[in-house]
């Protein structure tokens, strides 16, 4: 028999003797084709030694508490990604760069009081992001503007402040009605008076006085420049009024300077 002698045959057996390694999978997950799992694992940060061909990644139900500057390694075929259940409270603004091709983030059920503008900037292909039962009291305008193929949210079950802080939100909100799960559920939680009243419930007439005394930046320009030369100007002025009235005060007392001297006759 000369199979042996045929290289193509060699290299079949060396390989079913010594199959090729499977992509890495960390000690602490369970890996499958369906993506990694690594829920009720009692991590406390983001695994590393990940497999770039993982599609879906599950963290939920861990210990996990910051997202600091590129948590993850590169990632390129992610999909989904859940860290719901944590104890997440901040996310820096380079945590989730590597992660362009992410449709599905769910950072529900944590610690979250304020997301930066920059967060979601990596992520310019998420279209579904659940934010729902954290601490936030409110979004700045950039957060959500940086996820042009978003198509779904929800918010629910934060303690929104409902001032005039909270009327970049409210604007998105109307403007993105068909995109916002469960928006009955948007409720104030302070101030007190305000207490379960629904966002939504909002009207333009609600945020009359927060337009009216907002200014631009051509008013703050303005101000910059007119406040150095009307403080210089108050200064001046005051030092003249005062300069005046000592002197007032110095005449009033010595009347004797500007009298004529008597002629004594007599003398």
């Amino acid at each position: 028999m000369g199979w042996w002698r045929d290289p193509g045959m060699v290299l079949a057996w060396l390989l079913l003797l010594h199959p090729l390694p499977s992509p890495a999978c960390p000690t602490a997950c369970r890996c499958s084709s369906e993506g990694v799992d690594c829920s009720q694992r009692a991590l406390r940060e983001v695994p590393h030694s990940l497999s770039p061909n993982t599609s879906t990644l599950w963290l939920g139900y861990n210990f996990i508490t910051v997202l600091g500057p590129r948590s993850f390694p590169s990632l390129p075929g992610l999909l989904l990604l859940s860290l719901t259940h944590n104890r997440l409270g901040l996310i820096h603004s380079r945590a989730l760069v590597g992660l362009k091709a992410l449709q599905e983030l769910d950072l529900s059920n944590n610690h979250l009081t304020m997301l930066a503008p920059e967060t979601f900037l990596p992520l310019s292909s998420l279209a579904k992001l659940n934010l729902g039962s954290n601490r936030l009291e409110g979004l700045e305008p950039g957060v959500l503007s940086a996820l042009p193929q978003l198509q779904a949210l929800q918010l629910q079950d934060n303690p929104w402040a409902c001032s005039c802080s909270i009327l970049p939100l409210w604007r998105w909100l109307n403007q993105n009605r068909e995109k916002v799960r469960e928006k009955n559920l948007l409720l104030c939680r302070v101030p007190e008076q305000l207490n379960n009243y629904p966002i939504m419930a909002f009207g333009n007439e609600s945020f009359k006085q927060c337009q009216e005394t907002s200014l631009s930046v051509q008013h703050y320009i303005t101000f910059f420049i007119i406040g150095p030369f009307s403080f210089m100007a108050s200064i001046f002025f005051c030092t003249f009024m005062g300069s005046i009235t000592v002197v007032y005060h110095n005449l009033r007392r010595e009347p004797h300077f500007w009298r004529r001297p008597r002629i004594c006759r007599g003398c």
